[in-house]
């Protein structure tokens, strides 16, 4: 790697951007798609401000998939004046055909080979982006997260070429479904496993066993900055522009003579026109819709509360996803029985801090 190095670019995950006339609504519905377009604007006008050498969009850039939104999202990021990487989240390519015209959409910001729907480019010189594909279909059409062998198999090679051609070059990767926990039992809780990659470790030994040591993700919807040790891997993964906290992340690459470290910081998205007070009325938003959800964590494996108790508990959940949604969550429930409190404790953040973080590389 050069002695150095130093870059800037931003982060803005899952914007699920909805023109008016596409919007799919649903009394339960987390997502506020009707202020997508105007997220995104705000984000733009605040990066347009600063000189950055590429933006990242991890996945799900619309709603589900529609061609108008996929057209009204590439017509916009042409226009802005640095590059722009995007990989396919599950919301993007619904179907086992739109998965065949993701590539050739976006041809033009990652996908040198319009027929392939995984890329690897030079961002910089000294930085390559690998950008991953964590969608497939089974037999019966239903949509997984998993890297299909295939996949794996070219980036085994590519990454033995790269090595061999240029040792020191920073490797960077970005999928969209999470490859390390974010949460207790993430990859075991039935609630939490669909947004983990089912073969996550077969990627995490070949990034790790080829010193890739940074991974950009989105779909959980949260923002959390974890670490594997078994792996030297970090994983910063970016909520979501239309949930709470209607986050994004300018992040600043650092390499001299004492070492490597990227700067991580995060920002808001405070207001938009149809919501001037748009954290408070998400936040509501979040909390009026969690009582399902809440639910269904209380019922089910591993706590299997009794439903009477598990709607005693719930109205002090209320706030339980937003706040790890928002990053950097603390949580205490000494009203709660022992095994409820210990289960709903245990999801209070761990360094690294997931919102402002500087990250020794």
């Amino acid at each position: 790697m050069p002695q150095s190095l130093e870059f800037k670019f931003a982060i803005a995950s899952d914007l699920h951007i909805a023109l008016p006339h596409t919007i799919w609504d649903h009394p339960s519905r987390f997502h506020l798609v009707e202020l997508s377009i105007d997220a995104f604007e705000v984000v733009l006008n605040h990066l347009a401000g600063l000189d950055l050498d590429f933006l990242l969009l991890p996945g799900d850039l619309t709603q589900h998939g529609e061609p108008e939104n996929h057209d009204w999202v590439v017509q916009r990021i042409k226009q802005l004046p640095y590059p722009v990487y995007v990989i396919p989240g599950n919301h993007d390519v619904p179907t086992i055909g739109s998965l065949d015209h993701f590539a050739p959409r976006y041809a033009a910001f990652g996908y040198a080979d319009p027929q392939q729907i995984y890329y690897h480019r030079e961002v910089m010189p000294g930085v390559r982006l690998l950008g991953l594909n964590s969608n497939i279909f089974d037999a019966e059409g239903k949509q997984l997260g998993r890297i299909d062998e295939g996949q794996l198999d070219w980036l085994e090679e590519l990454l033995k070429d790269l090595r061999v051609a240029n040792p020191d070059e920073l490797i960077i990767v970005t999928i969209h479904h999470n490859v390390l926990e974010h949460m207790p039992g993430q990859a075991s809780n039935p609630l939490g496993r669909r947004y983990i990659l089912s073969n996550a470790d077969r990627l995490c030994e070949i990034l790790n066993y080829h010193g890739v040591k940074l991974i950009f993700t989105g779909h959980l919807h949260v923002q959390d900055i974890a670490y594997c040790d078994r792996y030297d891997l970090y994983e910063i993964t970016t909520g979501s522009l239309v949930s709470y906290p209607h986050p994004y992340r300018i992040l600043h690459y650092k390499q001299d003579l004492d070492g490597a470290k990227l700067e991580v910081r995060s920002h808001r998205v405070i207001s938009v026109p149809q919501f001037p007070d748009l954290q408070h009325f998400s936040r509501e938003w979040m909390g009026d819709r969690s009582g399902p959800f809440m639910m269904r964590l209380l019922t089910h494996p591993p706590l299997c509360l009794q439903p009477d108790l598990a709607e005693e508990l719930k109205p002090s959940l209320r706030y339980f996803w937003a706040k790890i949604a928002a990053g950097d969550a603390e949580y205490s429930f000494p009203e709660f029985p022992d095994r409820a409190r210990q289960f709903f404790e245990a999801f209070g953040d761990r360094p690294p801090a997931d919102n402002d973080a500087t990250l020794k590389l």
